[in-house]
């Protein structure tokens, strides 16, 4: 049945996300390795290809129905749907996860007021061993979108970024943890790709209080920062998510990761060193920004907040920052921002 978001938040537990579900032998299943563990066939966890689903609750691939949606075929990941409206025709994206997560992933909408450029949930439909939850239409992803250019434009990439920081920012100041940032994580609102929102919450956790320590190891290696490789205790959540967007900025720019490797034990020990390098073709103030994002101690990275104030995102430059023609630095092709990568099984910690 359909369930209001106004009365469920009033009914929702806000608590951590369980990253170990048992086995669902009924629907798709989602899971999140930790940084300690890579799924066979041993892919990167944030880089591995799509995997092929059924369509939810039904045999021989046929059309299932949801309330007034019908479900068409899946989308990336086992538990992720196109969707029409009966009426309307209008079309949406549906999540489909175990009953026994709901309270779990929707005590992070519960917390955050709207923010635009955070994506709303449009519909929960509950089942007896499931529950939907319908979101907008989305245009594509930026990882895609980066794959594709290669690597943006400055001009392009400034106020693409800035909304990614003010969503994150918001976030922040309403004690939400985000933990699995990566460029995946951000779609087009709008066909003509100007506007960008944070596509759900489900990795994310709730704050109980000013304190942001966290103890697990949650993320995408390619984006985890140095303090939780390093680290055997807890470290700041905030300051991990703005590692994780100076990652996902350097990316857009440069068109690879800042650090990247194909064997997984190297990749942590370039990402413990913190050692990186820019190409002489970015300004001085994009720069800038991505060494305030991307440095080793967390206590010096700037804000959420304060990264919405750096020169790189004042409106009133923009027009002097213009598209960079010259050459990026020299890369081999596997530095190029991967669709996916084989990674042997090592122990990470």
């Amino acid at each position: 049945m359909s369930v209001s978001l106004q009365m469920a938040s009033r009914t929702l537990q806000k608590k951590r996300l369980d990253l170990e579900d048992p086995a669902d032998v009924e629907g798709p299943k989602l899971k999140r390795p930790r940084l300690a563990q890579l799924p066979s066939p041993s892919l990167t966890p944030c880089l591995q290809a799509p995997i092929e689903s059924p369509v939810v609750e039904a045999k021989n691939q046929s059309i299932c129905s949801i309330g007034p949606y019908v479900l068409l075929e899946a989308t990336e990941g086992a538990q992720c749907y196109w969707a029409v409206h009966r009426s309307s025709e209008e079309q949406y994206t549906c999540k489909v996860f175990p009953m026994k997560r709901y309270q779990e992933l929707f005590a992070p909408y519960a917390r955050l007021p709207p923010h635009e450029h955070i994506g709303r949930i449009e519909e929960i439909i509950t089942g007896e061993q499931k529950v939907y939850m319908v979101f907008p239409k989305s245009h594509g992803d930026m990882h895609s979108h980066v794959r594709l250019s290669k690597r943006l434009p400055e001009a392009e990439a400034a106020p693409l970024f800035r909304q990614m920081a003010a969503a994150v920012a918001h976030c922040h100041s309403h004690g939400v943890i985000l933990r699995d940032l990566k460029l995946r994580k951000f779609v087009f609102a709008d066909k003509q790709r100007n506007k960008l929102v944070l596509e759900n919450l489900e990795d994310s956790c709730v704050l109980r209080g000013e304190d942001d320590l966290l103890t697990d190891k949650h993320g995408c290696p390619a984006y985890v920062g140095p303090e939780i490789l390093n680290s055997k205790h807890s470290y700041s959540g905030r300051a991990a998510d703005i590692w994780s967007l100076g990652v996902v900025l350097y990316t857009m720019l440069v068109g690879r990761y800042p650090f990247q490797d194909a064997e997984p034990a190297a990749l942590f020990s370039k990402i413990r060193r913190g050692t990186y390098s820019i190409p002489e073709s970015l300004s001085p103030k994009a720069k800038c920004l991505i060494r305030c994002l991307l440095r080793k101690n967390p206590a010096e990275r700037l804000s959420a907040s304060e990264i919405l104030l750096h020169p790189w995102l004042n409106s009133s430059n923009m027009a002097t920052i213009s598209p960079s023609t010259g050459p990026v630095d020299s890369v081999s092709l596997e530095q190029v921002v991967p669709d996916f990568e084989k990674y042997k099984d090592v122990d990470f910690l």
